[in-house]
């Protein structure tokens, strides 16, 4: 198997007034990548957003507001290229990471997933942290495998699996993501990584938004533990430290 270069990669995102933080975003996905990898964003803003995207070479798909994992599913389902980087808009997560990203990719991992809460992030508000630790307490819990982080945003997939797997949810899309992949033996590795504050204020409810994640990862992680044929004996997640190449 030839390795994948950025010309392979494609950058996807849901954005929703982001504004503030979208030309940073795309800034630094141009500068890390020499401008080689494609960039989706699927949006339903009624700020600049989608003007400034297109201003700086993103493909826009404009969608009405339906949610976090409406957009983020026809974000990552659009691409062509063969693997498929998720991320925020809101200028919180290290595009200088996607070189590590695409390394672990091209290693034979199905998914590279971002942990942001091993490095212990004092730019994360406690109330996050706690819920983040949670919901990776509760999905490692369900599927009997060691999970740190299923809530961040900045993920690498080979193209092929998302196209293989019905993905059902709206605010709990992320956890989703890893969940599924991770219950069908697909190779999965988790990588440390730094998380900024983020750039223009929240849009999710952090109790509200909190309930529904926690309601995802318990439907999600029956349905796969309980629901389906499973190899036990599967080793399915591993843990890379990364932080001596930073």
């Amino acid at each position: 198997m030839s390795d994948y270069t950025f010309d392979d990669v494609a950058v996807v995102m849901g954005t929703y007034n982001e504004e503030e933080a979208i030309g940073s975003v795309l800034a630094d996905i141009d500068r890390v990548t020499d401008g080689r990898a494609e960039v989706v964003c699927v949006d339903g803003s009624s700020d600049r957003t989608p003007e400034i995207a297109r201003g700086m070479g993103a493909r826009v798909i404009e969608q009405e507001p339906r949610g976090y994992g409406v957009a983020v599913r026809e974000a990552v389902l659009t691409p062509d290229r063969p693997v498929v980087v998720t991320t925020d808009c809101d200028d919180t997560y290290p595009m200088e990471r996607l070189p590590d990203f695409l390394d672990r990719i091209n290693e034979g991992y199905d998914v590279v997933s971002g942990d942001r809460i091993s490095p212990r992030p004092e730019t994360m508000p406690a109330l996050n942290r706690l819920g983040n630790r949670a919901f990776a307490g509760l999905a490692s819990l369900i599927l009997g495998r060691r999970l740190h982080d299923v809530t961040t945003g900045m993920r690498a997939y080979r193209r092929d699996l998302l196209h293989r797997i019905e993905w059902t949810e709206n605010t709990g899309l992320s956890a989703e993501l890893l969940m599924r992949p991770v219950a069908r033996g697909y190779r999965v590795t988790e990588v440390p990584i730094d998380y900024d504050e983020r750039a223009g204020e929240t849009k999710l409810d952090p109790f509200r938004g909190g309930a529904a994640i926690a309601k995802s990862i318990l439907r999600v992680g029956f349905a796969e533990r309980f629901d389906r044929r499973l190899d036990p004996t599967s080793e399915t997640v591993e843990r890379v430290d990364t932080s001596s190449s930073d």
